[in-house]
């Protein structure tokens, strides 16, 4: 097959998307398939050009994968108006140069958020020929109604909605991160066929056994009995990170517990800011590092923050999964479907968004109980490998493109459900 994959985030940044995408790209190279990523210069989560990166096109060829470049306006600002003009830059430069730089494929994957990329896949997909495979991995524009970005009613939310019903009823295949989401929009729109593409975990890379001494050094507390809560990620608006730093308040006065928060994001500065005028010495804030540096980090830690600002229908951090497939617990600040596995499962404790005692009382406990740190975390361990190993999934997903792919009767074409129920 010819895939290509469309998409705003991809190495060298970080983040979920970007090892998600990677990992897939990857696996199907291996499995013999040509790929081509269509995404933007790297400028996430800094909001800056990467150094080395610009221009009006770059190409390059990383682990096999054709990379095309094209340009974006970045920016970390978190006002709507710059995430527009940031998502809608790489939109039209992907929908206009794509159109002259993508070979005809047999399959478009295309990542939202964000959603307005939809458009820029559509066409792309009739100029390529190919079946327009639409993978959401937050459920947009709710998602932004619930963080206060958008207004419920507003012009803007209805624009969102029109788009999202567009893309949905024009893509050949809808894939979804979580089993909410899927559930969503197959209750929605029950002509549209869907598949559950779950998130997982490398667990090679993420493995209990890569803690090390030099990484455990990074968090600076060496002290004896010092238990080191780690958050890893993007310090942005759907994180609720300030709730942690209140929490790192209430909790001073424990000599042994630490919080360390590793990344970058629009309200990172902001944060670095209230701590340190709440004068917070059991904070330490982390720049982000290189990818290969992560599993180290997660494994070196005692237990991991995985928060949420609010309940987001569908969302379940991919951090979740790298905490478990390290054998760490887990501290999850959320609702819905991952709340409910994480108790399930017996992985960590769950607080509910906004629950700042639940939080202190959760860390707490943790802090206090090596011997629940330790069950906890060979509980996710556990779980990792048996449900959520990327490899597995990666290989589930592309056996049914493929089988899709040489069942139809045009080439890429994933023929249209005799039901409406989801795949």
């Amino acid at each position: 097959m010819r895939v290509t994959i469309l998409t705003q985030y991809y190495p060298p940044e970080i983040g979920a998307p970007q090892a998600r995408l990677s990992e897939l790209a990857s696996a199907l190279v291996r499995r013999g398939h040509a790929v081509t990523v269509l995404t933007a210069m790297p400028s996430y989560p800094r909001g800056r050009i990467h150094s080395g990166y610009g221009g009006l096109v770059r190409r390059e060829r990383l682990n096999g994968v054709q990379v095309i470049r094209t340009p974006i306006f970045p920016t970390q600002r978190p006002d709507f108006l710059s995430r527009l003009a940031n998502y809608f830059s790489f939109t039209c430069s992907a929908g206009f140069l794509g159109t002259f730089l993508l070979r005809r494929c047999d399959y478009l994957i295309v990542e939202s958020p964000p959603l307005f990329l939809g458009l820029a896949g559509l066409w792309l997909s009739w100029r390529t020929r190919a079946a327009m495979v639409f993978n959401v991995s937050d459920l947009w524009p709710e998602s932004a109604v619930r963080l206060g970005v958008v207004r419920t009613g507003s012009v803007g939310h209805r624009l969102a909605q029109w788009l999202e019903r567009f893309c949905y009823r024009h893509a050949a295949l809808v894939s979804g991160q979580t089993k909410t989401i899927i559930q969503n929009i197959a209750e929605r729109f029950p002509r549209c066929r869907t598949y559950h593409f779950s998130n997982g975990v490398n667990t090679r890379s993420f493995h209990p056994d890569r803690r090390t001494t030099a990484a455990r050094a990074v968090f600076g507390a060496n002290e004896a009995g010092a238990c080191v809560a780690l958050y890893a990620g993007l310090h942005g608006l759907a994180q609720g990170l300030d709730r942690v730093l209140d929490a790192a308040e209430t909790l001073r006065a424990d000599a042994k517990l630490r919080l360390v928060l590793v990344g970058d994001g629009p309200a990172k500065e902001k944060l670095v800011q209230h701590a340190r005028d709440r004068g917070l010495s059991n904070v330490r804030f982390l720049d982000p590092l290189p990818r290969d540096q992560v599993p180290p980090l997660v494994a070196a830690a005692d237990i991991l923050v995985v928060p949420l600002a609010t309940h987001l229908p569908g969302a379940t951090p991919s951090k979740l999964y790298e905490a478990m497939a390290s054998g760490r617990p887990v501290v999850l600040v959320a609702g819905g479907e991952p709340a409910a596995f994480v108790r399930d499962q017996r992985v960590g404790i769950v607080v509910a968004p906004g629950d700042s005692r639940g939080l202190v009382e959760a860390l707490r406990t943790l802090s206090a109980d090596a011997a629940l740190r330790q069950e906890l975390g060979a509980n996710g361990r556990r779980t990792a490998e048996r449900l959520f190993d990327k490899l597995d999934i990666d290989n589930a997903f592309i056996e049914y493109l493929e089988h899709n792919q040489r069942a139809a009767p045009a080439a890429g074409r994933v023929p249209r459900p005799a039901t409406s129920r989801p795949v």
